[in-house]
């Protein structure tokens, strides 16, 4: 009968710590980066939407177009939300964006009038909500009481 002995010598115990040590940071970081990816999901892209001429080129990639004026206002997205809150958010995650993560914040709201949504139909307006010049969600609305809607920017 044959024994196989092996003596670990103090270097070789050093060296198997700091492999399996660099297996789990390197373990870790892949765990942790993968983790924020899929928080980052929400939002597809950062779209610019500083400038009004940006904003208005980001409603074009739908095919709308609009008038010439358009409205500017401070708001602050409440910290708590209402049933009407979870709700628009809602049409926003359908498109890509979550204002989940500005709650409490001021942004600016854009309001454009829409010219040529379905055969040219009066009322309807585009609003894009703007953080730090990134678009952060909007929709598309008709503020007439009689037909009101509300849906993402593809009007649908």
């Amino acid at each position: 009968m044959k024994m196989l002995t092996f003596k670990l010598k103090p270097k070789m115990l050093f060296g198997l710590i700091l492999a399996f040590t660099g297996l789990i940071v390197i373990l870790l970081t892949f765990v942790s980066n993968h983790t924020m990816d899929n928080k980052s999901k929400s939002v597809s892209a950062v779209i610019s939407a500083s400038t009004d001429e940006e904003r208005r080129d980001y409603l074009a990639t739908f095919g709308w177009e609009t008038a010439q004026e358009y409205e500017e206002k401070q708001l602050t997205i409440p910290q708590s939300w209402n049933q009407v809150y979870t709700d628009y958010n809602e049409v926003q995650v359908n498109q890509g964006f979550d204002l989940s993560e500005y709650k409490g914040q001021k942004v600016t709201l854009y309001t454009y009038t829409i010219n040529n949504y379905n055969n040219s139909q009066q009322g309807i307006v585009a609003d894009m909500l703007v953080c730090d010049g990134v678009l952060i969600g909007g929709d598309l609305c008709n503020t007439s009481a009689d037909n009101g809607f509300l849906t993402g920017f593809n009007g649908e």
